[in-house]
């Protein structure tokens, strides 16, 4: 047993506040920097006291945008950046759980193979097939499309693996009690399986949700019209000007608006986050 000392508990409360103060501090100063109006920035001081433009800044980047940086209005681009996400955690969540039911439950030729084929494509990341990969969208006529934006990034080995793994630690008794019952393989797997992965999926889609919310270079490549820009384009697009200083105060309420879904999906989803990171047995 560990013996506890009040300096060892002042010590870790110290650290973690700590840690608190350098990863909150950042998003204070954004939310500080989104409520002034452009000159207060002239002086090259991020200001640290709340001002009076936040009104302002929100209501005109929602309805107008920036027209000197060629940012459309955020919502536009706020909901771009939601089907993107919510296509990408979905499809990802759908197809790596069929085919991690596949390769566990069905006894078919080279099924090791083709788990190994998908796994090995954790050594390809977006970036390094983005050539081939815009290649195949453009002759398919999808740039500037939704489609165009998720179907390419909606494969996930790494999804695939958690599900293998979790349905590996499944009794083989749940199978023949439902076969004995007169269960086929898509009720076994919509009756049982479903259920029991919810935790997994929820930390799933939480992680997912964030990775096709945080996507840049992908619809970089494939957006050529300010109609399917993302949020992520639109604060990159606010931050480089040219002759000129960026205005900074929009770039940070911008930037505000774009934290917020990916915070709300976290808080919202919390519990079944952890939960379904740290559970291991069902």
């Amino acid at each position: 047993m560990i013996d506890r000392h009040p300096w060892l508990d002042a010590l870790a409360h110290a650290v973690l506040i700590i840690g608190v103060l350098v990863v909150a501090f950042p998003v204070y100063v954004a939310v500080i920097a989104s409520t002034h109006g452009p000159n207060d920035f002239m002086s090259g001081l991020v200001p640290l006291l709340p001002g009076g433009e936040m009104v302002a800044n929100y209501r005109s980047m929602l309805t107008d945008g920036l027209s000197s940086s060629g940012a459309p209005p955020l919502g536009g681009m706020l909901l771009n950046s939601l089907v993107m996400a919510l296509a990408i955690a979905f499809g990802k969540i759908v197809i790596s759980i069929l085919s991690a039911y596949a390769i566990v439950y069905f006894r078919f030729p080279f099924r090791a193979v083709a788990f190994w084929m998908i796994f090995i494509t954790l050594m390809l990341p977006v970036e390094v097939r983005i050539v081939p990969t815009f290649k195949v969208v453009a002759d398919l006529g999808l740039l500037d499309s939704y489609a165009g934006l998720t179907i390419p990034l909606i494969a996930s080995a790494t999804a695939t693996f958690l599900f293998r793994q979790f349905f590996l630690t499944v009794p083989d008794e749940l199978m023949e009690a439902a076969r004995i019952d007169g269960a086929g393989p898509l009720k076994f797997f919509r009756d049982i399986l479903l259920p029991l992965s919810r935790t997994n999926i929820a930390a799933l889609f939480v992680i997912l949700f964030i990775y096709g919310w945080n996507q840049y270079l992908w619809p970089l490549m494939v957006t050529t019209t300010s109609s399917h820009y993302t949020i992520v384009m639109g604060i990159k697009r606010m931050s480089d000007v040219a002759d000129a200083l960026p205005q900074w105060n929009v770039v940070m309420t911008t930037v505000v608006l774009a934290m917020l879904p990916p915070v709300i999906v976290v808080v919202g989803m919390q519990r079944l986050f952890v939960k379904g990171l740290i559970e291991t047995e069902k």
